[in-house]
Order: C-alpha cells, then sequence, then structure tokens
C-alpha cells in the first residue's frame, strides 16, 4: 500500500505524516510526501522534532506532486488548502481523504508556544495514523466505501 500526504508546501505537516507512517508502517507499506506548490525545503523545526523523537528523515525533500516516485493507492490531504485542490489526472480513481491539521510553522509567539504547535500537530497525525493502521484492512480492501467512511472519521481524531 502507498500512501501520499499532500499539503500544499511539503515542508511540515505533510514531511511529519510521511515519517511517522514510514516508522509505524508494517513491512509493504509505504508513505511519500508532497505538495502542490512545494516550498523546495523541509521546515528546520519538524526536522528537529522527529529527530527528538526518533523518527528518521534521512533522503525525504520537499517535492511536487508531479514527480512521485509511485502512484499512491490512498492520498490524504494534512492542509486545508490542499484539500480543495483536484489531484493530477495521472492519479486516477485514488482514495482521498482530508486529516487537516493547523500549520505549526505559521505561529507566532514564544519559543515554547511554537514548540507547543509542532508538538500539537506531531500528536494529532500521529494519532491519527496509528488509528489508520489499526483498521481492519483485509475486511475493508472489498469495500471502498466503508474504507473511505473510516479514513473520513479518522480525520477529525484528536490526540
Amino acid at each position: 500500500m502507498n500512501v501520499l500526504f499532500l499539503c500544499t508546501g511539503n515542508s511540515c505537516r505533510s514531511l511529519i505524516s510521511e515519517a511517522v507512517f514510514n516508522h509505524l508502517a508494517p513491512a509493504g507499506w509505504h508513505a511519500v510526501s508532497a505538495g502542490s506548490h512545494p516550498t523546495g525545503r523541509l521546515n528546520a523545526r519538524a526536522l528537529a522534532l522527529l529527530a527528538a523523537k526518533g523518527i528518521p528523515t534521512d533522503g525525504y525533500y520537499s517535492k511536487s506532486w508531479d514527480i512521485l516516485p509511485v502512484t499512491p493507492d490512498i492520498v490524504v490531504t494534512v492542509c486545508d488548502s490542499a484539500a480543495g485542490e483536484t489531484c493530477p489526472a495521472y492519479l486516477g480513481q485514488v482514495l482521498r481523504t482530508h486529516w487537516g491539521v493547523e500549520d505549526p510553522s505559521h505561529v507566532t509567539g514564544t519559543e515554547d508556544e511554537i514548540g507547543a504547535a509542532f508538538e500539537e500537530a506531531y500528536a494529532i497525525l500521529r494519532a491519527r495514523i496509528e488509528a489508520f493502521l489499526a483498521l481492519p484492512l483485509d475486511r475493508l480492501a472489498g469495500d471502498r466505501a466503508a474504507f473511505k467512511a473510516e479514513l473520513d472519521r479518522i480525520g477529525v481524531l484528536a490526540p
């Protein structure tokens, strides 16, 4: 199974999602992240947070959805601006869901407030990924509507 975590800039939330998913996923499952308008660089605070959690990010980079190494089975948008965009035609009838998370890289305030925003985004995304990985995929694989409903339900979970 290939999962695409999509955000506009592909520098923070989609990166966190890709790294956490790949860290937790069973063999044969893989996530990539991309952006509709990638920034071309990864957010330094997101990288530091992942490193502090023991989650590797080697080889990750900010990339466009136009140059994906695999065709995803599922697309998960993690920012509101990407949620309304039409995925590239080559993705076909991919299963889509939206897991909107506030962008911690836009938070202003003290170092503690900014750090707390990154921790919250991480906690939300990790909880949702863990819920996804706990789904009875053997049962859902044959029922696209039920699978989509479960993915959408996960998109509103809080840690």
